[in-house]
């Protein structure tokens, strides 16, 4: 390496459409707080010369019972060692904290807490499901939110939050418009959190947008170790009409995987069904884990915000985790998350190169990105500006920028875009609220 090496710490239209972003805009902060987590030290290496370090913080649940993303703090220590190793942004040194946010709301609250002790400048490309726990601690300290996973509404409400992606919301709105044409009936099995009850409006909205009738809804435990009895009432509800292959939404996160175990025992009892997921709940390697071409996904309908990982936009990324992960398995380049923090970090770089020699403060972040900063992600998501006039208006989202997602499907075991290029959702998402 050349120049700085990473000093890692881990521990609608017209009037109407104005009228209604001003409403959803004026709905902008989050609340709640709370406390106790554990961040582990990644001994610091030789750090540069020059203005003081740029500190931000990348948190995300790991070595939990339910959905874990340890990749993402993982690519966040990764493109720290790039970027330092070829001096750093406009010349300061990245400084990266992380933290386990165990899928809590004391933890999350606590990784918030730490994060203004320590003066960092952004919280950037992280995963939470606890929105109301860490957004509070982070307003009160000012701490600007680039491009979290979005999975909580929570980060579509925050005047600091900066998505990056539509969350949840436009994967399941964009699922609902890609199954409605290939599906008969339709059974979402989805967990039973807040974070989940929010799924069947969304996939319904994208259903009925394109004819379609409703999904029939299965409430499931998030941390349950088998489905059996899921999968045979999503595979009845789904094979009602003997005339229409129906279909089967798992949105169940990393347990998508155990549902599908089940799912597959039980489906040569029934009439052929596909299944319809989203990126998160799935991916190449899940696909590859179960079978490929032989597997239960073969023929899915997957939703997706970005290109497909074998996609040469990602090349650059790959790159990346390839020289300066030192081969940390915890980073899969197919994974949603890490994409999301390498989309995240890019932002963050260009909103520091805009800043230029001004000092680097959260302040000054929130300035550039409140101004209009116009991102480039080099294709894998539309340009990103947070301006008043780039939100769209979706009451319930009022921070939501990007509502493009593209429709994939898995052929021969891999997945592959279903059509060219990004599908704009947000007619649904505005409709869904």
């Amino acid at each position: 390496m050349t120049g700085f090496q990473a000093r890692l710490t881990t521990p609608a239209q017209g009037l109407t459409k104005s009228i209604t972003k001003g409403l959803a805009r004026a709905t902008t902060l989050a609340a709640c707080a709370s406390l106790v987590v554990g961040c582990g030290v990644i001994p610091d290496t030789t750090g540069g010369s020059g203005d003081a370090p740029v500190t931000v913080m990348t948190w995300a649940p790991q070595d939990t019972a339910a959905t874990n993303k340890p990749g993402m703090p993982a690519m966040a220590q990764a493109y720290a060692r790039w970027v330092n190793a070829n001096g750093g942004i406009n010349g300061r040194e990245l400084k990266i904290l992380t933290c386990n946010d165990r899928n809590n709301t004391v933890s999350a609250a606590k990784c918030a807490r730490r994060a203004a002790k320590e003066n960092v400048v952004a919280v950037v490309g992280s995963y939470s499901q606890h929105g109301r726990s860490f957004l509070a601690p982070l307003e009160s300290a000012g701490i600007p939110y680039i491009g979290g996973y979005g999975v909580t509404d929570d980060e579509f409400a925050s005047s600091l939050s900066y998505p990056v992606n539509g969350g949840q919301a436009s994967l399941m709105a964009g699922l609902g418009e890609q199954l409605a044409q290939a599906c008969g009936p339709v059974a979402l099995v989805r967990p039973d959190s807040i974070a989940g009850d929010q799924l069947p409006l969304l996939l319904n909205s994208g259903l009925q947008a394109k004819g379609h009738g409703k999904a029939a809804d299965q409430l499931a435990a998030e941390d349950a170790t088998e489905y059996s009895d899921h999968a045979r009432q999503a595979l009845q509800r789904a094979t009602a009409d003997p005339a229409r292959e129906g279909c089967v939404v798992p949105a169940l996160g990393d347990r998508t995987f155990t549902f599908m175990d089940s799912f597959r025992r039980d489906r040569d009892d029934y009439a052929d069904v596909r299944t319809g997921t989203v990126l998160g709940s799935v991916d190449q390697t899940v696909i590859d884990a179960t079978g490929g071409r032989s597997g239960p996904y073969e023929g899915s309908f997957v939703t997706g915000w970005y290109p497909v990982e074998t996609d040469k936009r990602w090349d650059t990324m790959k790159d990346v985790i390839q020289e300066y992960a030192f081969k940390d398995n915890r980073i899969d380049p197919a994974d949603p998350g890490v994409q999301t923090t390498w989309i995240a970090y890019t932002v963050l770089k260009a909103t520091i190169e805009k800043i230029g020699d001004g000092e680097v403060t959260s302040i000054a972040i929130r300035s550039v990105l409140d101004d209009g900063l116009k991102v480039d992600t080099g294709g894998l998501t539309p340009p990103l500006r947070w301006r008043f006039e780039d939100l769209i208006a979706a009451a319930n989202f009022p921070r939501l920028i990007n509502p493009e997602v593209t429709f994939q499907v898995v052929r021969k075991g891999q997945l592959v875009a279903a059509r060219r290029g990004f599908v704009n959702v947000e007619k649904t998402l505005v409709d869904a609220t």
